[in-house]
């Protein structure tokens, strides 16, 4: 299997409160609690070991309250190549109803100064060889430029490694100049790296032209309940996941990504592919947590997705 390296620059404890429908400006009561190590290159991660790879983990992480995260990392197998900075890393609070719908409140973080941000820097130009591809995930730390994002990326495609990219706004906009070689938004997160909001399905197919042409060579979309759809050389690829019961959406775009990412790297067929992926991002809002726990229900999931080509 490949050696991965993933990348999160602003990594969180993800507190998921379970409700049955949250009741704004009252007293609501908890069905339950859980608490987890998270981020979206860490997310990444856990599938990417469940389905047989090495993980290297880097980016930034709060010296305060870093425990949960080592232990995850030791837990998971994970080669641990974070920059420890001063603070806590940040903790979100995500309100799960019944209905699976999700509210967030996402704290900030601490500040990466400029002497954490090139420690970072010079550690990756040592350990970025060792890898087959690198995942860089999620929202920046404050501190953080959009600028010194950008050389980031650049410079891990100047090392050779594909760059995975699946990050939002402003970041978004700024990684889509480097021509990643995948990208993973969903379509309001592209339609206003793009500027295109309010967007028609022309504009973003456009759009993704235009992105591939400058050099991006995998665009998956995530359009979450209705499935995904990926454009690469491959032409257009359309995937309709199943219904299943929604425990939370968290982590569903991150399995999407990492199952994806597996195929690739497996050289398999993109059709086999994509129906893995959708079914891991399936299976992944049945639960509350990262990973794929349940082999025989993925199977089933599998069996259930729909592929076609669009024209």
């Amino acid at each position: 299997m490949a050696r991965i390296l993933t990348l999160t620059l602003n990594p969180a404890l993800d507190l998921t409160v379970s409700l049955d429908t949250l009741q704004a400006g009252n007293v609501n009561r908890s069905l339950g609690m859980t608490t987890h190590a998270a981020g979206k290159g860490l997310n990444v991660a856990q599938v990417l070991a469940d389905l047989g790879h090495k993980v290297t983990v880097s980016g930034f992480l709060g010296q305060a309250n870093a425990a949960p995260f080592e232990q995850l990392m030791h837990r998971r197998g994970f080669t641990d190549a974070f920059v420890r900075v001063p603070g806590e890393t940040r903790s979100n609070i995500k309100l799960a109803e019944h209905d699976g719908r999700i509210t967030d409140l996402n704290g900030p973080g601490p500040e990466v100064d400029e002497a954490h941000q090139a420690q970072l820097l010079a550690q990756l130009d040592d350990i970025a060889a060792g890898h087959d591809a690198v995942v860089v995930a999620g929202s920046l730390p404050r501190g953080v430029t959009v600028e010194w994002f950008a050389a980031l990326l650049r410079r891990l495609t100047a090392a050779g490694l594909p760059v995975a990219l699946d990050t939002s706004g402003a970041a978004l906009r700024a990684g889509l100049a480097t021509s990643p070689w995948l990208i993973k938004p969903n379509e309001e997160e592209l339609a206003e790296a793009c500027e295109l909001q309010p967007a028609s399905p022309e504009q973003l197919d456009n759009a993704i032209d235009k992105l591939r042409a400058a050099g991006v060579e995998h665009v998956l979309l995530s359009r979450g309940s209705q499935g995904a759809d990926w454009f690469g050389p491959h032409g257009v690829l359309n995937a309709q996941p199943p219904r299943v019961e929604v425990a939370s959406t968290v982590g569903a775009g991150d399995s999407l990504l990492a199952a994806t990412l597996h195929g690739l790297l497996s050289d398999w067929p993109a059709e086999r592919t994509l129906r893995l992926a959708t079914a891991v991002a399936a299976q992944a809002v049945t639960q509350i947590g990262f990973g794929i726990h349940d082999r025989q229900q993925l199977a089933r999931l599998e069996a259930a997705v729909t592929v076609s080509s669009k024209q």
